[in-house]
């Protein structure tokens, strides 16, 4: 399975982006999808996830700001991201968990500038 990020770019403070994760095939028995950033230096951290029930999680500095759904295709997962900070720079991977499997995408860079 590949997952294709896409929707980045850069944007200034207070600015919105919305990124998107297609896999390339349907995936079975998923358990979560999500998102996660890496910053320059700093390790690669959770930003969102969503399970197959639809039950959300979101790392503090992003909690009502951004926002994760799954699409109708149930293989795609997006990130709206609003009120963007200085502090949200990062490469951002999608990543989808299965029963037997551990799948990312290859990040899509989010620059955002003051």
């Amino acid at each position: 399975v590949q997952l294709q990020a896409s929707g980045g770019g850069l944007v200034q403070a207070g600015g919105s982006l919305r990124l998107s994760c297609a896999a390339s095939r349907n995936i079975f028995n998923i358990n979560h999808m999500g998102w996660y950033r890496q910053a320059p230096g700093k390790q690669r951290g959770l930003v969102a996830l969503i399970t197959s029930g639809g039950f959300t999680n979101y790392t503090d500095s992003v909690q009502g700001r951004f926002t994760i759904s799954r699409g109708n295709a149930k293989n795609t997962v997006y990130l709206q991201m609003n009120s963007l900070k200085p502090g949200d720079t990062a490469v951002y991977y999608c990543n989808v968990r299965t029963v037997v499997g551990n799948y990312w995408g290859k990040g899509t860079q989010v620059t955002v500038s003051s």
